[in-house]
């Protein structure tokens, strides 16, 4: 009889296409262990299918890398992977990566106390198959509408990376410089060669971001972030 009350009152499972209020999105998720990715965008719940290697992995480890790279050489900076952001009511991404500032340096996003990003990160980062993936429609709408700074989206299958910045309230595309570059206008030294992330080539990667943080333009950005730290929650 215990076993039976208890189904009774478990939450229903989240299932693609669910239109929820952020908070019973919260409730069901919370309910599935097992689950490890599902979002709610607009109002409506996307659970993806399986990951795999070459389409999500690999791609994926390669972001976190780059990321992590340059966000351990900048204090007051933290990078992140498949961590829900409570962007607003309607929405609760679950992105594949993310750059913040911290709090206590000036950033625009917090920790909640129950473990969750709260507002918008500075950067973020999707891997999507290609470019009729909904990372790059419905996402990317409701990024721009909360004020992520710059969105990056990895289309694997079309061998392309598309990196929005955020100006006067729209998206801008970036496109690579004469070295094949795209830098950042937020984050000064995060500099991705995109034709040597394309081909897996993470050593000519990282090389670059070591270049791009020994600029002096990085340096004048660890000094600003220092001028904002402030005693408080990161």
């Amino acid at each position: 009889m215990a076993s039976a009350n208890q189904s009774v009152l478990s939450p229903p499972e989240l299932e693609n296409g669910d239109h929820l209020s952020r908070d019973e999105f919260e409730r069901r998720y919370a309910a599935m262990p097992n689950l490890k990715k599902a979002e709610l965008i607009e109002g409506v719940v996307y659970v993806p299918a399986a990951l795999r290697y070459r389409k999500h992995g690999k791609p994926h480890s390669d972001i976190m890398m780059w990321l992590g790279v340059y966000a351990a050489l900048t204090p007051g900076l933290e990078a992140a992977d498949n961590s829900t952001v409570r962007l607003d009511l309607d929405n609760a991404p679950q992105p594949d990566a993310l750059l913040r500032v911290k709090t206590a340096y000036g950033g625009q996003s917090y920790i909640s106390e129950d473990d969750y990003v709260e507002g918008a990160p500075e950067l973020i980062v999707e891997i999507a198959g290609s470019s009729a993936a909904y990372d790059l429609h419905e996402k990317k709408t409701v990024y721009r509408r909360n004020g992520v700074k710059e969105y990056i989206v990895w289309q694997v299958l079309d061998c392309q990376i598309s990196w929005f910045q955020l100006t006067d309230g729209e998206y801008q595309q970036l496109s690579p410089d004469e070295q094949g570059l795209i830098c950042s206008s937020f984050f000064p030294g995060l500099d991705l060669s995109v034709e040597a992330l394309l081909k897996g080539d993470m050593a000519t990667v990282l090389a670059d971001v070591q270049k791009g943080l020994a600029t002096a333009e990085h340096s004048t950005f660890v000094d600003w972030l220092d001028s904002q730290h402030k005693p408080r929650p990161s």
